[in-house]
């Protein structure tokens, strides 16, 4: 197997949910909420969506941060309730909220990855890069995606599957990343499509970070942003002057006042 044409960049860290395989989605919450209509609007989700991601990035961020709690399984089930409620324009009722949050954890319609994931995994694998992805929440979720979107064989492993191991936005979720396929944080790249939580927390890790904003959701975010993974290898071939200067980019909404960076990774 050919060596990988970057030596600054020897593995790469994914975010798989929304990153490699499509899971806030019109269709996904159509299936859930109203599998027999009335259809939903395209227009209105998008922005439920978007909304519902911006409040769950800050939401992270501040428990990474210690400004709140870290964010636990249940903060994210919360998440998906106050998704909902954004998608369905109203709260609904409790026991409704709990049905559609489980039909929607649990989606068993066909699951494909979006359109470039396979080419650009097909492409690091022949280049040698190594692949690791890593869990939001524990458990098997993350894998069965990747296993029904026909992506599994691509990774080394998940990181974060385990009730007690360390999960994203936590330092150690992407060093142990890293760890896994055998090199130094500042030689992974981690790909991720939240801002705050997903590239900043990498970056303050000492990883390498790009964010993924196929939706052109973070458009006030300043700094580069890749609309799709076609862009992957282009960069793996750009000169070193063309290291990702995510942690660099200016915020464009209110967060906690970020602590200085943690300087002990390798």
């Amino acid at each position: 197997m050919a060596a990988p044409s970057s030596p600054r960049t020897a593995a790469i860290v994914f975010d798989v949910d929304d990153t490699l395989v499509p899971k806030q989605t019109l269709a996904r919450w159509q299936w859930a909420w109203l599998p027999n209509g009335p259809v939903l609007s395209e227009r209105h989700v998008h922005a439920a969506l978007r909304r519902s991601l911006h409040a769950w990035d800050r939401r992270r961020w501040q428990g990474l941060v210690g400004s709140r709690p870290a964010v636990t399984v249940e903060d994210y089930r919360a998440f998906l309730r106050d998704t909902l409620a954004f998608v369905a324009a109203r709260p609904l009722p409790a026991a409704e909220t709990e049905a559609v949050v489980a039909r929607f954890e649990r989606f068993s319609a066909e699951l494909a990855p979006f359109p470039d994931a396979l080419p650009t995994l097909r492409a690091l694998r022949e280049r040698g890069v190594k692949l690791v992805a890593l869990a939001e929440v524990p458990g098997e979720s993350t894998r069965l995606a990747l296993r029904r979107a026909g992506l599994v064989e691509f990774f080394l492993g998940v990181v974060g599957e385990g009730p007690e191991d360390p999960r994203p936005p936590a330092a150690d979720a992407f060093r142990a990343a890293a760890k896994l396929a055998g090199v130094k944080p500042r030689q992974a790249l981690y790909v991720g499509d939240l801002y705050w939580s997903d590239v900043r927390a990498a970056a303050r890790a000492g990883l390498q970070a790009v964010l993924l904003d196929r939706n052109d959701w973070w458009f006030r975010v300043s700094g580069p942003r890749w609309r799709s993974l076609a862009e992957l290898p282009k960069w793996l071939d750009a000169p070193p002057s063309a290291e990702a200067p995510a942690a660099g980019a200016v915020p464009a909404e209110p967060v906690p006042d970020e602590p200085p960076p943690d300087r002990s990774a390798g």
